[in-house]
Parts: C-alpha cells; structure tokens; sequence
C-alpha cells in the first residue's frame, strides 16, 4: 500500500464520491431523455391539451348555440360542396329537359275558335298634362 497522507485519501474519498453523483446524474438524464419516456410525456400533454381545447369548445357552444350552429353548418356546406354544386346541376338539367319538353308538345286544337275580347276603354285622366318645354341654353358657343 502506498503511504497517503490523510489529505490525499478524503480527497480520493471526495472524488469517489463526486464520480458517484456525476453517475447517478448520467443515469438519471438517460432515463429522462429515453424515447419511451419523451413519447409518454409527449402524449400525457397532448391528451391533457385536447381535454382543455374540448372543455373550452364545449363551453363556448353552450353560451353561443345559434353561432356554433352556424359554423356547423357552413362547414357542412363546405365539405359537401362538389357534390351539392352537382346535385344543383342535375335538378337544373332536368327542369330545362321539362321546359323544353313542353314546348315541343304541340297544343290541341280546340273545338271553337277563340272570339277576341272587347278593348276595355281607357280611364280619362284627371290632371292635365303639362306642356313640353324646351332646355334653356345658359350658354353659347361662337
């Protein structure tokens, strides 16, 4: 054994022991920043976010349900929106398709002809018109 004063042996004591905590420190960071652990954490905040962001949508629905209907709806109305605007295209080609149809049909003939209606005479007016008059020239050009 070598002869070690005894400063020299609590300061390999004191390395010894400042190794130790530097390990234990080490381990604890590979535990901390392990993929399995930052994926739980991760997931752990995500899942209390999305309780927050619900809770909230919800309290904002119950104060405001003609507003959040509204929203609804549009959304609605902009997710369905190509097959709406075919919808509307196929009922237009149909109404066209009767229009036409209509048309080409030819009408019957009725049985008498038609006697023309008397003219009904015109009501007489009551205030008299008044006379055209002429724009008045302000200005004149030479």
């Amino acid at each position: 054994m070598s002869l070690d004063t005894p400063e020299i042996a609590a300061a390999r004591i004191e390395a010894d022991r400042a190794r130790a905590r530097l390990m234990d420190t080490a381990r604890e960071l590979q535990d901390r920043l392990s993929p399995s652990t930052l994926a739980q954490s991760a997931w752990a905040g995500a899942k209390e976010k999305g309780a927050d962001l619900a809770e909230e949508a919800v309290d904002a629905v119950r104060s405001r349900p003609a507003i959040a209907s509204g929203v609804v709806a549009a959304l609605a109305l902009f997710f369905a929106r190509e097959p709406l605007i075919d919808m509307a295209g196929k009922l237009a080609k149909g109404v066209q398709a009767k229009r036409r149809a209509g048309k080409d049909k030819p009408k019957a003939a009725k049985s008498s002809p038609a006697k023309p209606k008397p003219a009904k005479p015109r009501p007489a007016k009551s205030r008299p018109r008044k006379p055209a008059t002429k724009p008045k020239a302000t200005e004149t050009i030479e």
